[in-house]
């Protein structure tokens, strides 16, 4: 079963803003090249550190009123979540060992 959840509009506040950890969520979209090269990537991020974050995406062209609020510009971005606050970012495709420190950074 993946660790990575996906996000709608619905859920959005229960899943990140509310979340009891940090969260780190990708947004992407199906019509994205570089999105469909970083799925597997946040897959396995997704399974290795579950225990010190939760991984979710969120499809922008399902909620753009998220992507929006996000400040999201470009896909695929990644925005890390604390406590319900936003603390990082990172836009473009990212390898492993650059979500890896990501979170690490951001925990």
């Amino acid at each position: 079963m993946s660790n990575n959840v996906d996000v709608t509009s619905a859920n959005f506040e229960q899943e990140v803003l509310k979340s009891d950890k940090p969260v780190m969520l990708k947004f992407w979209a199906p019509w994205c090249g570089p999105c469909k090269m970083m799925a597997p990537v946040v897959e396995e991020v997704a399974e290795e550190k579950s225990d010190s974050v939760k991984v979710v995406s969120i499809n922008v062209d399902d909620a753009p009123d998220i992507a929006a609020e996000q400040g999201v510009r470009g896909v695929p971005t990644v925005v890390m979540f604390k406590e319900g606050n936003k603390v990082a970012s990172l836009v473009g495709a990212q390898s492993k060992p650059q979500l890896v420190q990501f979170i690490e950074q951001n925990v």
